[in-house]
């Protein structure tokens, strides 16, 4: 469940178990045991949870129930207390898995805010397209509705070397492309004296790396140093996520948030107007404690005229231990939907026009190693972060960059054409 990072830690927990003598079984009923890493992100994303460990428990009552991830480490033994949970194992913790499936007790969450280096995990698994690598875990920040510093801890960031030897693993494996993850990426360095520019200028020059992406970014954490590293770049994929959660000045001070709403739109004219098409992405909150009706159509007003690609909404949570819990005037559950409801069609709108924008255009494509499930098309993602159906099956094209031509938007799918039989930086 949840995010990047948690994905990425998803497979290193499957790799951990098959190394240490599990199978991975495709049928419930054949299970000894059910995993599930999970995100507390949201009071849905909790109870979404506590839904699938009771279900798989009533399917398959012999199965051992495994809850790990953010609300194992904020609930800890708690969680016991549900006659569905076996085990629950903390977020540190479930980086080896397999030490604790066979002990006595039944709760291993160690205390994360004294961890103070990074676990130094890794990936192995060669078969997808784009890798990925964590390079970052916590937060240092405390905005007021996220309850995330708590479940993964303080800044700790990944060495250079380390990040580096991944890299060197990945493309001597043929990856071309790698995505960096981790909890508060901007952050990188911060406990260890340097900075993400430092980073990224260290696997320009040190790697063989075709291309990379970013995960999220606060706006803030962009700085102009950064831009203008990345606008000379032939590797970077010009694909932005700012992390904004509001278009209000008073909402956002009221989150804890530590920037104003025209420097990020400033911030986002000037990176649309830097690079050809970059895909900016944004989270926005609906609904937080005191966001009025005036609140909420500044808020619209400013996301209707930004130069965003997309907006990924979701309305506030309250999450108890953090400062948006106590504060007074929440906002009415119903209310929050319907707002996030507005922002969800703009967001449509304006994805709509970005992809029109890019019909016509000519953009490299890294093309899969899978066929997409839905259609058996061969398809493929531009470096603006486009996913491209391509009208062509020739297999030997995977996992190779090429020219695509995008030619047709319809039914909410891209398609075009290869117009180049060469390898692009192969």
């Amino acid at each position: 469940m949840g995010c990047k990072s948690n994905q990425f830690e998803g497979f290193v927990i499957e790799e951990n178990l098959v190394k240490n003598g599990f199978e991975k079984v495709s049928r419930l009923e054949n299970a000894d045991f059910y995993i599930l890493n999970s995100c507390s992100v949201t009071q849905k994303s909790d109870n979404e949870a506590l839904y699938l460990l009771r279900n798989a428990k009533h399917k398959n009552p012999y199965i051992k129930t495994v809850l790990t991830g953010c609300i194992a480490q904020l609930e800890k033994e708690k969680l016991l207390q549900n006659e569905f949970i076996d085990y629950v194992i903390g977020n540190d913790e479930k980086l080896c898995l397999a030490d604790y499936l066979d002990k006595p007790s039944s709760c291993f969450v160690s205390d994360i805010m004294l961890l103070n280096e990074f676990n130094k995990v890794k990936l192995d698994d060669m078969s997808k397209t784009r890798a990925s690598l964590k390079i970052q875990d916590g937060c240092d920040n405390r905005c007021a509705y996220c309850v995330i510093p708590f479940a993964r801890g303080n800044c700790r960031s990944a060495d250079l070397d380390f990040i580096i030897d991944g890299i060197n693993n990945f493309t001597q494996h043929g990856f071309k492309e790698i995505v960096f993850t981790g909890i508060h990426i901007g952050l990188w360095g911060k406990d260890i004296g340097l900075n993400l520019l430092d980073l990224l200028k260290s696997v320009e020059t040190e790697t063989d790396l075709v291309r990379y992406r970013l995960g999220s970014l606060n706006p803030s954490e962009i700085t102009d140093d950064l831009l203008d590293f990345l606008v000379e770049s032939d590797k970077f994929c010009p694909h932005f996520h700012l992390s904004l959660q509001s278009a209000c000045d008073k909402t956002l001070a009221s989150m804890n948030r530590y920037y104003r709403v025209e420097n990020f739109l400033r911030q986002i004219d000037k990176i649309n107007s830097l690079f050809d098409l970059p895909f900016l992405g944004s989270d926005i909150i609906t609904g937080f404690a005191g966001e009025t009706d005036e609140d909420f159509e500044i808020t619209r007003m400013n996301l209707e005229k930004s130069g965003l690609s997309q907006i990924h909404t979701f309305p506030y949570s309250l999450r108890k231990g953090t400062a948006g819990a106590n504060m007074p005037y929440q906002v009415d559950e119903k209310l929050k939907e319907q707002r996030a409801t507005v922002i969800k069609k703009i967001s449509a709108n304006k994805y709509n026009d970005f992809v029109l924008n890019n019909l016509g255009k000519i953009r490299n494509v890294l093309i899969e190693k899978k066929l997409d499930k839905y259609d058996g098309m061969l398809k493929g993602v531009t470096e603006n972060y486009l996913t491209v159906h391509l009208d062509c099956n020739d297999r030997s094209l995977t996992n190779s960059i090429r020219q695509v031509l995008l030619k047709e938007f319809k039914f909410g799918k891209i398609y075009g054409s290869v117009i180049s039989e060469k390898k692009l930086r192969v």
